[in-house]
């Protein structure tokens, strides 16, 4: 690896890590330049394990040992964790950082043909729930995920971090044509199963084998869940049986709950 100081937030050649509070700016930023963030060593190792290719890493100056078994021309920033938060807005804890290029996204139609059970996520704009709910897609048996277009980036640096990169491990793709995409995941021959707490719902536990068999699990926005679009795209409607008065969960929490279900 070839090892570089950095010794102010103006130095020109960390501008991939520069306000990486700014959600904005950082929206405008990375997607159109190709680029994501990870934080934290286990994440940034599950990124390269994934095969996701490095641009460079940003890391406190004590730690560069903990990264010598980079490539060798491999990109390392190093500086004092007050430099470390001039750049990047906040006290990086961690103590490294590093950006990656993007992949190109699957078709939807690629992505349903490798996939046997999915999550249909509309509207979940929050990147910490986002970020959760892959973490449990990837421990229960979810296959691949689907997004409107309005979701938040699953490779923003808050949802890879709670995902504790295991979106990396979840193939993905954002839906463009929304809602005429739950159309094309019918017709792939999944059954449409929208997660809701209306009384017309049929208890997740009592859904027959053939719903069961190649499910797309419905999860809308936390707030106003999914739309009525989406309802009456679906083939059944679903739900959570709860207690003591409590009408919803978190969607995350709601999320994983299902995902055991459907995949136990």
């Amino acid at each position: 690896m070839v090892v570089h100081q950095v010794d102010g937030a103006d130095d020109p050649r960390i501008g991939d890590y520069r306000a990486l509070t700014d959600l904005e700016l950082r929206i405008r930023w990375e997607p159109p330049n190709g680029l994501f963030i990870a934080e934290g060593e286990l994440v940034i190792r599950r990124a390269l394990r994934a095969g996701y290719r490095l641009r460079s890493v940003l890391v406190d100056e004590k730690r560069v040992g903990q990264f010598e078994d980079l490539p060798d021309d491999a990109v390392v920033y190093a500086a004092t964790p007050a430099v470390l938060e001039s750049i990047t807005g906040f006290h990086v804890h961690r103590g490294v950082l590093a950006s990656f290029h993007r992949r190109e996204l699957p078709s939807l139609e690629e992505l349903l043909a490798g996939a046997r059970r999915i999550a249909v996520l509309e509207g979940l704009n929050t990147h910490t729930n986002l970020g959760a709910l892959f973490r449990s897609a990837a421990a229960l048996g979810i296959d691949a995920v689907v997004l409107s277009p309005n979701c938040a980036d699953p490779l923003y640096r808050r949802a890879v971090r709670v995902s504790m990169g295991e979106v990396f491990a979840i193939p993905y793709v954002k839906a463009e044509d929304w809602p005429a995409a739950l159309k094309t995941v019918s017709a792939a021959g999944f059954r449409l199963l929208a997660l809701t707490p209306g009384a017309d719902a049929v208890p997740l536990q009592e859904l027959s084998e053939s719903d069961r068999e190649r499910p797309a699990l419905m999860l809308g926005a936390e707030g106003p869940g999914l739309t009525r679009a989406a309802l009456a795209a679906s083939d059944v409607r679903v739900s959570i049986p709860m207690r003591n008065g409590v009408d919803s969960l978190n969607v995350a929490t709601a999320a994983a709950i299902a995902f055991w279900e459907l995949c136990r």
